[in-house]
């Protein structure tokens, strides 16, 4: 495979790792969007070793970094928009990297969940812009798929959770109720795409309620929707490729874009 670090913006946290394959057919692109409560100090170097398994089995990959609470405006909505961008600067690169932009797919971990839902949500919401790349269909591992629920707090780690997304947000619900309208996964529903939703039924940093709300939420706004929780898992299992449930992406990824190596 190649691998090659790529920027689309000027800010050191605007840039991304694409890898591809190297047989010479167009690939389909699962874009990678980090967790890490949307603070400083996680990268998407979590996400290089599921990176670097998707690429192996003939898909290329699209790992971006972004913004993050207090980095030069960092929170909502910058963070969002520069996965936003990151998404969009794959038109700039698939002449030269053998990209199939009609069989992408997102995918996002914990917080990176919600703006993964958001990038995929925003072709024609709010009066933004359209997005330049439509995904095909999105997965969450451990989504932060319910900002309300997650700024409601409680003990621990459901506090930390708590912290991270009133400063990621701003505020409060109460406090801005028209971002969180806008953030929200929950409340972005329906996208019109076939969702794969996985989540660890022994996490404790963002609970397994978040997935069944959205799901039931997405199912009944007609949505396609799979959840999938795994019995023996936490939070960071999810983005292990070594792990069995991994197998589940990798069952479900040909189902919506065909054969990689096709």
């Amino acid at each position: 495979m190649s691998s090659e670090e790529v920027r689309y913006g000027d800010h050191p946290k605007q840039a991304g790792t694409l890898r591809v394959p190297l047989e010479p057919t167009a690939r389909p692109v699962v874009v990678l969007v980090h967790g890490g409560y949307w603070s400083p100090g996680f990268t998407r170097e979590s996400m290089a070793p599921i990176s670097d398994d998707l690429t192996r089995l003939g898909y290329a990959t699209w790992n971006i970094d972004y913004r993050t609470v207090g980095e030069d405006g960092g929170g909502w909505p910058v963070t969002a928009e520069d996965v936003g961008a990151g998404i969009d600067k794959l038109t700039a690169l698939t002449a030269n990297h053998r990209l199939d932009l009609e069989k992408v797919v997102f995918l996002g971990h914990s917080a990176g969940a919600q703006l993964m839902v958001w990038a995929a949500a925003r072709t024609g919401r709010d009066g933004r812009e359209g997005a330049a790349v439509h995904p095909k269909a999105a997965v969450s591992l451990s989504g932060v798929l319910d900002l309300s629920r997650a700024a409601a707090g409680g003990n621990g780690d459901l506090q930390t959770l708590a912290d991270s997304t009133l400063a990621f947000m701003g505020g409060s619900p109460d406090d801005r109720p028209a971002r969180y309208r806008q953030a929200d996964p929950i409340e972005l529903l329906p996208l019109g795409i076939p969702m794969l939703v996985m989540h660890g039924a022994q996490d404790k940093k963002v609970p397994p309620e978040h997935s069944r709300a959205f799901t039931d939420r997405a199912l009944r706004a007609g949505d396609t929707v799979s959840l999938v929780e795994l019995p023996k898992a936490d939070h960071f299992d999810v983005i292990r490729p070594t792990k069995a449930w991994w197998d589940e992406v990798l069952r479900w990824l040909p189902t919506i874009v065909g054969d990689p190596l096709g």
